[in-house]
Parts: structure tokens; C-alpha cells; sequence
């Protein structure tokens, strides 16, 4: 996975000796050398396991860890109304955190109904929320929209709707996410295309700015194995990890019921990412239900890391039973969970299972 950017910097040798000499350490234990004493601060320590469940009742997780060291948590609500934050400065306490809402559906009009799967991303020194809403009066309607805040903190600040990004069609559309590979924004998303014969596929598109797309529009994936096509024809909540001269995009696919399972996109990285043939599909899925550790449904996850900078993190969501009464959008009981994941001897990232509550998924 690339690193971001925005995360800090460890301290470099030079400040950690200023620091200790200044405190008095290096005088208080002279029998052990400064610079082992230096290297043993500078060294992160092991990230602690992790309690899964990690936040109740908030499907489609995204973590972004900031520059000022915390995690910033946002998810779906399961009433399908509202946009919440959350931040902590180690990833268990997002559990406990403190929960604010940053914005509300609309009584009417656009943006009224099935508020979903919002991310939240730092561009260009302001916030950026990419979420999926419907009008109120047409529910369905699902179209991605943008909200935007100058203040360096997301608490704050005003949170101004940018308005929807327009995609090539007047259809289906959710699941938008950002990333950059060498200088080039780009947003992937999930949507219904015309005369197709599934719910939705994958696609990307360059940026113009943060809510506009530059084009053109390219389709990655679309449902073609049985795994893909169970309840519904789905590819939806892609989201992309950099590692090892490749880049992977997972995505989540069938019915959001236990069937739902992740899937998994490579190229290279000295590809052209707006050529569908750079792209190569897993005709396996890479994350499934499990019924030895009692998680069903596992997807729409996300990347981060530990608080040691180093540990791969996989975010996702997932249900504890597998019967479900009616329609599964209508269950509220898939949790955020998290888990360290490693990767294989080929360079390709091994995800494991779903791990089982209460299990320490750090250890």
C-alpha cells in the first residue's frame, strides 16, 4: 500500500538525542549509548490488538489517518439520513469515540433518501465528503454528490454541497472513491450502464477537480462470475491499495446479504489505468463469509494502517448470522471491523478471513 503522503514523518536521530538531552534522559541511565537509547524511541511500538467489533451498527467504513496522527471514521448510519464523523488517535478508540453529524439528508428534493457509503478525503488542503443519495421523492434515484470544507478541522468549518458528480449516464451510481498515481486524480465509482444486464459495474475516470470528472469514462469490471451474481449483479465500493509496482482495487459483490464478498482488480503501475485490458480480475473472490468464525457478508472496505505506520490494516463491514428476515438493506447489524492483513510471496495482499468477535485480530 503507498503510504499517504500526509502522514508525519518519524523523528529524525538528531531530534530524538535533542529531546533526550534535553529531558535529562541521556544523564539519567549514562550506562546505555545515547544513540541505542535513540533508536529504541524512534522505533513504533507494536500496534495493540485490535476488538472487533470496532464501530456497531456503521456499514461501508472508511478510515482516513490524518497528518495530526488520528483516524477519522465516517460510515453508513443505518437509518440511511445522515453523514456522522468520528476521530480518535489510535483505531480501537474510534469505537468509543464521540460521534458528531456533519450534515442530514433533505426533507425533500435531492439528497433526500438513502444517504450511503460516504468517504472522506483531504485534496488540495480542504475536506472532501463523496457520498450516495437519492431524492426524497424518488428513493432509488441514487446519484454520487460531493460536500466540501475549508477548515482545517472537519468538526468545524462549514460543509458546502458541491453538488452531484456527473457521470455519462443518468443512472444507478454510488460507491465514489479518490485516489492519485503519479500526479493523476481519479475517482472510481459503481454504476448501472445502459444496456447492460447487471445492477452495476466498475468504472474510472480522471479528474478535473474534486467534484468534476475530467473523462473519459472506462469501465474496469463488470458481474460476469456466479460468485458476482448471487441476489443481484453487483461490482460496487471499490477502493484502491498500492504496493509492490502494482496497484490492487478490491470491490464487494452479490447481494448484500451473506453472499456479499470482495473481489479483487491488479495492474501494473506503469500502466495506463484508463485501458480496462491493464486490469486483470481475480475469478476468485479474495474475501468471503465464514462459518468456523460466525462473520457473514464481509465488504465495502477500506486501507489504513497501525499506529506503528507499518502494519497493513483492512477495514470492512460484516454481519454476525447469516439469516436474515426480509431486505438485508433493511438489517442494521453489519458492524465495522478491522483486521492486519499480509501479503503473499507473489506481491499480492492476503486478507485471511474475516476474523470472529472478540478475537484480538492484532495479535
Amino acid at each position: 500500500m503507498s503510504r499517504d503522503p500526509a502522514l508525519p514523518e518519524p523523528p529524525s536521530r538528531r531530534l530524538l538525542l535533542k529531546g533526550a538531552a534535553a529531558a535529562g534522559a541521556l544523564a539519567a541511565v549514562p550506562a546505555v549509548p545515547a544513540v541505542a537509547r535513540a533508536a529504541d524511541l524512534a522505533r513504533p511500538s507494536k500496534p495493540a490488538p485490535f476488538v472487533n467489533p470496532l464501530v456497531r451498527n456503521r456499514a461501508d467504513p472508511h478510515i482516513h489517518r490524518h497528518r495530526d496522527g488520528r483516524y477519522y471514521f465516517t460510515a453508513t448510519a443505518p437509518e440511511y439520513d445522515r453523514i456522522v464523523l468520528r476521530r480518535s488517535r489510535t483505531l480501537n478508540g474510534l469505537g468509543a469515540a464521540a460521534e458528531s453529524v456533519i450534515w442530514r439528508a433533505h426533507p425533500t428534493g435531492p439528497m433526500g433518501a438513502h444517504i450511503w457509503a460516504p468517504e472522506l478525503h483531504r485534496i488540495g488542503g480542504k475536506w472532501y465528503v463523496y457520498f450516495a443519495a437519492a431524492p426524497a421523492e424518488d428513493v432509488w434515484a441514487i446519484r454520487i454528490w460531493v460536500l466540501e470544507n475549508a477548515h482545517p478541522d472537519p468538526f468545524k468549518g462549514t460543509w458546502v454541497e458541491r453538488g452531484q458528480v456527473k457521470t455519462a449516464w443518468e443512472t444507478f451510481s454510488l460507491d465514489a472513491t479518490t485516489f492519485t498515481h503519479r500526479g493523476t486524480r481519479y475517482l472510481a465509482w459503481a454504476q448501472h450502464e445502459p444496456g447492460m444486464d447487471n445492477n452495476t459495474g466498475i468504472f474510472l475516470s480522471e479528474m478535473a477537480d474534486p467534484w468534476t470528472l475530467k473523462g473519459p469514462q472506462v469501465r474496469l469490471s463488470t458481474p460476469e462470475y456466479d460468485w458476482e451474481c448471487i441476489g443481484f449483479k453487483v461490482n460496487e465500493g471499490p477502493y484502491v491499495l498500492k504496493r509492490n509496482g502494482r496497484l490492487f482495487m478490491t470491490y464487494s459483490a452479490s447481494a448484500t446479504d451473506a453472499n456479499y464478498c470482495v473481489g479483487l482488480l491488479t495492474a501494473d503501475a506503469d500502466s495506463h489505468l484508463l485501458d480496462p485490458v491493464s486490469w486483470s480480475k481475480s475469478p476468485a473472490p479474495v474475501f468471503t463469509s465464514n462459518d468456523t468464525t460466525g462473520q457473514y457478508g464481509p465488504g465495502h472496505n477500506c486501507f489504513t494502517v497501525a499506529e506503528d505506520g507499518r502494519t497493513d490494516v483492512l477495514v470492512y463491514h460484516a454481519r454476525q448470522y447469516k439469516e436474515i428476515e426480509g431486505d438485508p438493506l433493511n438489517d442494521p447489524n453489519r458492524h465495522t471491523r478491522v483486521q492486519r492483513f499480509g501479503w503473499k510471496p507473489d506481491g499480492t495482499p492476503d486478507f485471511g478471513i474475516p476474523v470472529a468477535d472478540t478475537t484480538r485480530a492484532g495479535e
